[in-house]
């Protein structure tokens, strides 16, 4: 049993528990900071209807704006319980997903966002789906009617987006970056760590 026990205590030593821990927290974070940054208001659409109507202001999250971020945060903490569930070549697995992950994240915060898309998801939040109709070109929207059950882009409204997101954009990347860190970390490491009981 103490043969036994010495094998066993360089590839459990308390600075690879450290270091699984430190990993785990890290990713969890992470995840954590994407899902919280991207339900924070990253832009206005300002519609700007023929007078004398008033021009419509809508709120665009980060989750309106670019929903995959906030499914693969989801799915890094799915590949994190992986990573503590299985040992070997599958826990070197769940840390290529959840790199990738991370990757993905950053990768559609820096190409989705734009003025057009703000324009034209915040004519999807506030039109009908059967009314809205928004056209190819950048802060031109339109809509018909949808028997008055709230705010609709008006016919002929202009509409321009005011981004204020940037800061929510880099918490975004920050918490994409510290996924793929762990994500790494993972894959190079993930064998020496500790592994779940059996019992």
């Amino acid at each position: 049993a103490s043969v036994s026990e010495q094998a066993a205590a360089p590839r459990y030593a308390p600075s690879a528990r450290r270091q699984y821990g430190f990993v785990l927290l890290a990713g969890a974070a992470g995840a954590g900071l994407v899902l919280l940054a991207a339900r924070q208001r990253w832009a206005l659409a300002v519609f700007t209807p023929p007078k004398p109507l008033a021009p419509q202001v809508v709120d665009v999250s980060g989750t309106d704006i670019v929903p995959l971020a906030g499914a693969l945060a989801l799915a890094v903490l799915a590949g994190l319980a992986a990573v503590i569930a299985t040992r070997g070549v599958v826990r070197r697995a769940a840390g290529v997903l959840i790199a990738l992950f991370g990757a993905g994240a950053g990768a559609a915060v820096m190409t989705v966002v734009s003025a057009t898309t703000v324009v034209s998801v915040a004519a999807g939040k506030i039109a009908s789906p059967q009314a809205a109709a928004v056209s190819g070109a950048a802060g031109s929207t339109t809509s018909g009617t949808s028997g008055g059950t709230g705010p609709l882009v008006m016919a002929g409204a202009a509409g321009h987006a005011i981004m204020s997101g940037t800061p929510w954009r880099l918490a975004v990347l920050a918490g994409a970056l510290l996924i793929f860190g762990a994500g790494i970390a993972v894959v190079l490491r993930g064998p020496d760590w500790p592994v779940m009981s059996a019992r």
